[in-house]
């Protein structure tokens, strides 16, 4: 898992129902980037107190460096505000918080209002599970707290009345990616409900990858080696990034041309993106083979 400070570098976030803690230690070792333990949809609603329960538990006793994030239940309902209350009073906050199904700025308000009455609050990945939250995810990914969007993709398509398919979600999954970019944030996809359609996974993550998206949500551990590939650099990429800069700095601010094609500031920020995300990804390989290593 990367440090909990990177969740901008994040490719895969792993979800697992809190209320299955013997899942919890295998999930991080699974390879994923992070992992969300989910209070809301994984869980009924008779269990949701005693998954409450194990998710923070589970967080005050790990070392709080790894990328943890907890998904809690809106506001609205009774289960939504005993996941604020008790995070007020957590020992130890998640790397982030997932807001469910929020529509507005003010439902992030809200939940931060909360939150910081504890003292200190995680930063927010908003999901954009409405067409309201939908109409409104520019002001939300405005938001100072909100350090992701994320699209819920079939909430999302039960509310449109669309199929949850490519085409169909094609102009959300653009608006939100859009609206994360306008606030220099990034977008996470929705998870691929299909576990044995490991060749659509892999043709859906390098479509939303083109898209813009930074990562994508998986249901389930054989997902995330897929996605990680699909949203990690490639070596050519990285040595094209390399080139890029070094004739950006070569030229001084002028005008310079690589491989053909002439470089401007976009070109230049998506190289410097492309290396701080190797840089990370390698930082993070060499902590997991150190860890690995006998004393």
């Amino acid at each position: 898992m990367l440090a909990r400070h990177d969740l901008a570098a994040a490719r895969s976030l792993l979800f697992v129902p809190a209320d299955r803690p013997e899942r919890f230690s295998k999930a991080a070792a699974c390879g994923a980037d992070g992992v969300v333990l989910d209070l809301e949809d994984a869980v009924a609603p008779h269990a949701k107190s005693a998954a409450r329960d194990a998710a923070l538990g589970f967080l005050a006793d790990q070392a709080a460096e790894a990328l943890w994030l907890l998904r809690i239940n809106h506001f609205n309902t009774g289960a939504g505000l005993a996941d604020l209350l008790a995070l007020r009073n957590a020992r130890c906050l998640p790397a982030a918080v997932v807001l469910s199904k929020v529509e507005s700025a003010a439902d992030v308000d809200v939940a931060v209002a909360h939150l910081h009455g504890g003292g200190s609050a995680a930063p927010i990945v908003a999901l954009i599970e409405s067409s309201r939250g939908l109409e409104a995810a520019a002001r939300i990914a405005a938001h100072p707290a909100v350090h992701a969007l994320a699209l819920g993709g079939a909430d999302l398509a039960a509310d449109l009345g669309a199929e949850m398919a490519w085409e169909p979600l094609l102009f959300a999954r653009s608006r939100i990616v859009q609206a994360a970019a306008a606030s220099r944030i990034p977008a996470w996809d929705v998870p691929f409900l299909d576990l044995h359609d490991g060749a659509g996974l892999e043709r859906e993550s390098a479509a939303v990858k083109a898209l813009g998206y930074r990562a994508k949500l998986a249901i389930h551990p054989a997902q995330v080696e897929t996605i990680n590939a699909a949203f990690s650099p490639t070596p050519s990429q990285v040595e094209h990034a390399q080139r890029v800069l070094a004739a950006s700095e070569r030229a001084a601010g002028g005008v310079c041309v690589v491989e053909g094609k002439m470089i401007d500031q976009p070109v230049i920020l998506a190289a410097q993106r492309t290396l701080q995300l190797a840089r990370r990804l390698q930082a993070d390989q060499h902590n997991r083979l150190a860890g690995s290593l006998p004393a």
